[in-house]
């Protein structure tokens, strides 16, 4: 098969560099088609655990320093995992996050790359949305994209038709300060996020409870990855 620089209507995709490499064969090591090593990368330690995975679970390794740097486009990228998309689903007895039309790759690996940190790994994206499944957005995740299930909406309503938790939509005008808020630890809870340029619309008034990070007024919002981590941190620390 002949491997070309991703795009989005692929059923495969890649995960650039060494650290996301060893997340998806420690991770998803079935869905793992085959990886790409750069010569140059020999006696990286991380490569040499990455041939030790692949030759006790029987996938393919190929040194190949001319097709490593035309799909990584960098010169210090020493593997390339090669997957295939999988549909995914969320936990229904698990928190959540839901983004809604997140338009920045960067931003979602970086948010990606939070909410595992802080246990969520069941992530709801409305589209219309960049593809998560972009090389960029799982390098930016440093493979905690791995971690995660992932399940696309067209909508929130087919969201909510489908899952049953406690929503917290983050707003500029919601009414309950994100410092002052307690949850219920019986309940699993979903946090919506908008937009970075436009945040959640006015059809989001009357859907769940409406928060607010309370901040001074020397700037007008915060960058989403912030808000992101801000908010799941202070709800991973406030249950009763």
């Amino acid at each position: 098969m002949t491997y070309k620089l991703y795009k989005k209507e692929y059923d495969y995709s890649y995960s650039l560099g060494v650290f996301p490499t060893i997340e998806l064969l420690q991770n998803h090591p079935k869905t793992t088609e085959k990886v790409l090593l750069h010569p140059n990368g020999n006696e990286n330690q991380g490569v040499r655990k990455i041939v030790e995975f692949c030759n006790q679970h029987g996938i393919l390794v190929e040194t190949n320093e001319k097709l490593v740097s035309k799909l990584s486009r960098k010169d210090n990228c020493y593997a390339i995992g090669i997957f295939s998309k999988q549909s995914m689903s969320l936990s229904n007895a698990e928190n959540h996050i839901a983004l809604v039309n997140p338009s920045d790759m960067g931003n979602l690996g970086t948010i990606i790359r939070t909410v595992v940190g802080f246990g969520i790994t069941n992530i709801a994206i409305i589209r219309p949305a960049v593809d998560a499944y972009n090389p960029r957005v799982i390098r930016g995740s440093m493979g905690a994209f791995f971690k995660t299930n992932i399940q696309f909406f067209d909508n929130f309503q087919e969201y909510l038709d489908r899952y049953n938790n406690d929503i917290y939509t983050l707003r500029l005008n919601g009414l309950r300060p994100l410092n002052k808020l307690k949850l219920n630890v019986n309940r699993p809870y979903t946090i919506v996020f908008g937009n970075e340029g436009s945040g959640l619309g006015d059809d989001f008034d009357d859907i769940g409870t409406g928060i607010v990070i309370p901040h001074n007024e020397q700037i007008d919002s915060l960058n989403l990855a912030v808000a992101v981590g801000i908010t799941v941190h202070h709800f991973t620390n406030c249950t009763i």
